[in-house]
């Protein structure tokens, strides 16, 4: 613990020194009282130049809330808690189902996953659990007293017309096919989501605790095989992310201000049952996203749940853009959706925005080099602010990913290296995302493959 502790220390440390450095080397904090010469934008631009060079400066301001959210998340709270101890024993855990949604394409990887998982479960002393695996195709599971598998008939419908994985999700709460009590839990997983002990530890611990209906937890990417190292050290983002916004929103308001992700989700059933997955086609493409936001407004609380489970990074840079473009179709429809009260998403639209302006903000890459603009001070800082926080994330998410105790320092800092490389490559892959995700058809569910295919020997 005081090891985590004295590396929290450093991490918040070199993180402010890294956002001054930056500031400095930026141009937002002058050292040497050097006055910058001055451009009249509007003799130089004229009044339509102006005003869109302006115009697209304030757009990088809609990534204000998640970027202090994230900054609050990665100090405010350790950031390397080490092992997870239980609060209480895993024999009076109340009874924890582990459902994992497929459409049954990768019976293998299921079927691995699934014994992986329940060993993990059984090495932290768990008793009252099952694995219930919701497939669209039979994947044949050996009988086992703790795995159930649920095939969702190809003629079921939902009231509303839910399709996808919310349609499989809804099928299980269906009074025919649930055999779970109102105060039992589910833990939800993707077919490829690994459990760690330190997660189930967290889970357990969040169980027990019960305040919460809904918590959710870290998933990192850099485990066991890493198939593409690009994508893999592009999601050093979304790492940071998990350890920044997600945590602060939840430890501090215990809300999905910004949503959550859709792995690595616990619910208590009651509270499932009376949110549900059956959203329609808006509710169909980002089912988290939408679930979370009724549960907001049906005014349940959340949290976090320390510990990690492991994934894996797309394998191919289209499977990376499809799920980027799927993400943010899926959030624009829930933005757009007028089941959803316009406080309850108010948060969740400026970050969606942000994401859907993206290719306007990335301009001003260029036009600060070319196209000067005289700005206030605070400005400066502020979009100085936001660049720092935004690459040290790339930074944090490596730095939690791959750590220097178990990769040694030479590794280390090339993978730091390898990770700040990655963001123009991350940059391109979104911006074409978001293009195709605008212009493209809303209510499409793209299947990124997560299955390894191991070399046979003949």
């Amino acid at each position: 613990m005081l090891r985590g502790k004295v590396q929290h220390l450093f991490h918040c440390t070199f993180f402010i020194s890294f956002i001054f450095l930056f500031l400095v080397f930026a141009g937002a904090i002058n050292l040497n009282d050097k006055e910058k010469p001055y451009i009249d934008p509007w003799e130089t631009y004229g009044i339509y130049g102006t005003l869109t060079l302006y115009t697209l400066r304030l757009l990088t301001l809609l990534t204000i809330p998640q970027v202090l959210c994230n900054f609050g998340g990665l100090t405010l709270f350790n950031a390397f808690p080490g092992k997870i101890k239980l609060k209480g024993s895993p024999l009076l855990s109340p009874f924890i189902c582990i459902r994992v949604v497929t459409r049954g394409d990768f019976p293998k990887l299921v079927r691995d996953n699934v014994t992986k998982n329940m060993n993990t479960c059984l090495d932290v002393g768990m008793e009252n659990f099952m694995i219930e695996v919701v497939t669209d195709k039979a994947i044949n599971l050996p009988k086992h007293r703790r795995v159930r598998e649920v095939v969702v008939p190809a003629e079921y419908k939902t009231k509303t017309g839910a399709l996808f994985k919310s349609r499989a999700l809804q099928y299980c709460l269906e009074d025919t096919v649930n055999i779970l009590a109102d105060t039992d839990w589910i833990v939800h997983l993707d077919e490829e989501t690994l459990l760690t002990e330190n997660s189930v530890r967290g889970i357990i611990n969040f169980v027990l605790d019960g305040q919460h209906q809904f918590g959710q937890g870290l998933i990192t990417y850099a485990n066991d095989h890493i198939v593409n190292w690009l994508t893999t050290l592009a999601d050093s983002f979304r790492v940071a992310d998990d350890m920044g916004k997600l945590r602060f929103q939840f430890y501090i308001f215990h809300k999905p201000l910004f949503s959550w992700k859709g792995s690595y989700v616990v619910t208590q059933v009651s509270a499932e049952k009376k949110v549900s997955f059956d959203n329609g086609l808006d509710g169909s493409v980002a089912e988290d996203c939408y679930f979370a936001m009724k549960a907001y407004v049906q005014g349940y609380t959340f949290n976090f749940i320390e510990g990690e489970m492991w994934e894996k990074s797309p394998f191919t840079l289209w499977d990376f853009m499809q799920q980027r473009k799927r993400w943010l179709q899926g959030i624009l429809l829930v933005v757009h959706s007028k089941e959803i009260p316009v406080v309850n998403k108010v948060f969740l639209a400026i970050s969606c925005y942000s994401w859907v302006t993206l290719p306007f903000s990335t301009s001003n890459i260029l036009l600060a080099a070319f196209c000067p603009i005289p700005c206030p001070h605070l400005l400066d800082l502020t979009c100085g602010f936001i660049g720092a926080v935004n690459i040290y994330m790339y930074i944090f998410g490596v730095i939690k990913s791959f750590p220097i105790h178990r990769f040694g320092p030479l590794k280390f800092f090339m993978f730091v290296g390898g990770a700040l490389a990655t963001i123009p490559f991350n940059i391109v892959i979104e911006n074409i995302a978001v293009i195709w995700g605008v212009l493209g058809k809303k209510h499409k569910f793209y299947i990124v493959n997560k299955e390894v295919k191991t070399p046979t020997t003949v």
